[in-house]
């Protein structure tokens, strides 16, 4: 499949995305929302991929969220402006509502994640942001509501008087303060950004890959449960692992003091 507006490419079991529209700081219209929603099917189901990497094209923005002038434009135009029909499979960026992506994901934030950019970036596993990214909601200030989960994800991945600091005000936090309050992995200069994301994938390649899909669903499932049931459920991703060759192969591995040859069957 061709893609207008994505840049997707596979490299030894990564998947990288790169939302291809810097002339909008990565802004997303419906086109482009479907684009990256096939994007993500594709991810999920190719067997040879591990792990994705998510950033924007350009030094200046990851993605300045939804295209507004684009919405207007349909409005404006009304059925005929409307260049899309029905749901997006996943929500926005096919990925703010898909929780049955056992894969992870990782967000290399290159600038400005404003919006349900910010929002795309909250959907991700680990989050590596060049030093110059800006994160915020600003929704309010334009009439409108972070409804793409970020009202939701935001206050359960920083503490909650600082989300709703963000959340209320709208005004954005620098990539330091991200890396402070426990919203980023890692903060890097601009062209370290894709290198250290690439050194994350690796290392997260290094892992059996079924039990990291167990270990992520688990980790997710988990957090709605209070923690003696957290613990003492079981979860299909962990036994799927647990009954897999891989299971056997670490232990073997460790033991003959070699490095584990994962085939994530």
């Amino acid at each position: 499949m061709s893609y207008d507006f994505v840049i997707y490419e596979k490299r030894d079991r990564v998947a990288h995305v790169t939302i291809n529209r810097p002339e909008v700081l990565n802004a997303l219209h419906p086109d482009a929302s479907r684009e990256l929603s096939a994007v993500w099917d594709d991810f999920a189901g190719d067997a040879d991929l591990w792990v994705a990497i998510l950033t924007g094209a350009g030094s200046r923005g990851f993605s300045a969220g939804n295209d507004l002038k684009a919405t207007a434009a349909r409005n404006a135009g009304g059925a005929q402006g409307n260049t899309g029909s029905g749901p997006i499979r996943g929500g926005f960026g096919g990925i703010t509502e898909r929780f049955d992506l056992d894969k992870p994901v990782i967000g290399a934030v290159n600038g400005w994640a404003m919006g349900g950019g910010c929002e795309l970036a909250l959907s991700c596993d680990i989050l590596i942001a060049a030093d110059h990214a800006q994160f915020g909601l600003p929704e309010p200030r334009v009439g409108l509501a972070a409804l793409a989960g970020g009202i939701h994800r935001l206050p359960r991945q920083i503490p909650q008087k600082i989300a709703m600091g963000m959340l209320l005000t709208a005004k954005p936090i620098s990539a330091q303060e991200a890396y402070r309050v426990g919203l980023v992995n890692e903060v890097v200069p601009l062209d370290e950004l894709l290198p250290t994301a690439e050194r994350w994938a690796a290392e997260v390649l290094e892992c059996a890959p079924l039990s990291v899909r167990g270990t992520k669903t688990a980790a997710y499932e988990g957090m709605a449960l209070p923690l003696e049931s957290a613990i003492s459920r079981s979860y299909f991703g962990v036994q799927q692992h647990l009954a897999s060759a891989d299971a056997v192969e670490g232990p073997r591995a460790f033991a003959d003091k070699r490095a584990p040859d994962w085939t994530g069957a």
